[in-house]
């Protein structure tokens, strides 16, 4: 029997460390750790590991992530309207939503948007289908 599993890090690509550096933090709650010459983002037990300047990882995946490539989704603790909110604070505009989705922990409602690079973001509520 395998035994129970949780997702540990994933990578993004970031092309300008001070605007994704502030982005994640700002926008996002992440805890920014420097990590070499770049960083890592961090929520909680879950990590984005970052490629960008000045950062050569290894191994490297076949096709290397690139830049605008990544499409994460983030759970949102507290209804919906609250994430909308939040996200017009910082002036990041939501390209699609709320939209209902099936999520990890079942039906959801969820907003897309977009980071620094062009990765496609979405921050999901399982509290609101408003």
């Amino acid at each position: 029997m395998t035994p129970p599993i949780s997702l540990d890090h994933c990578v993004i690509h970031v092309s300008d460390w001070e605007r994704s550096n502030r982005f994640y933090a700002q926008v996002m709650g992440a805890e920014v750790i420097p990590r070499g010459k770049g960083f890592a983002y961090r929520f909680g037990s879950t990590q984005l590991n970052c490629h960008g300047p000045g950062v050569e990882a290894v191994p490297l995946a076949r096709i290397p992530v690139q830049p605008g490539n990544s499409d994460l989704c983030f759970q949102w603790a507290g209804p919906i309207n609250e994430a909308l909110a939040h996200l017009n604070v910082h002036g990041v505009p939501v390209e699609l939503g709320p939209v209902e989705r099936n999520g990890a922990r079942g039906r959801g409602t969820s907003i897309y948007f977009r980071d620094p690079d062009g990765s496609l973001l979405e921050f999901i509520s399982y509290e609101s289908r408003v």
